[in-house]
């Protein structure tokens, strides 16, 4: 596997697991909604998924990760429409596929 891939993987596996740090064990839909700098935190770190993604699909499209797209189309969503973000699309990924996208990650840097 590329370098650079690697890098970005590895970019994305600290982005998990900065959201799983800031949520802590205890995750709390009504918690993060009354927390403005923990929803900004956690839309960053989404970001940062997105971006890398982005950039691993410009590298190396054959790389299989599921949600690619939607994860590429959520940061978008993010940085260009911050007006717009959608609280509950945020943490349904984060309780949905936040798990999946970790064990995905894991097993390519492996």
């Amino acid at each position: 596997m590329d370098i650079e891939i690697k890098k970005y993987l590895f970019d994305i596996q600290e982005s998990i697991n900065s959201i799983e740090k800031y949520l802590g064990g205890k995750r709390d839909f009504n918690v993060y909604m009354a927390d403005k700098m923990l929803r900004r935190a956690v839309e960053r770190e989404f970001e940062i998924i997105g971006e890398a993604m982005s950039r691993i699909e410009k590298i190396d499209s054959t790389i299989n990760i599921s949600s690619k797209r939607q994860i590429i189309s959520m940061r978008n969503r993010i940085i260009h429409g911050s007006d717009k973000i959608d609280n509950e699309i945020i943490w349904g990924t984060i309780i949905r596929h936040l798990s999946t996208l970790k064990i995905e990650i894991e097993n390519l840097l492996k």
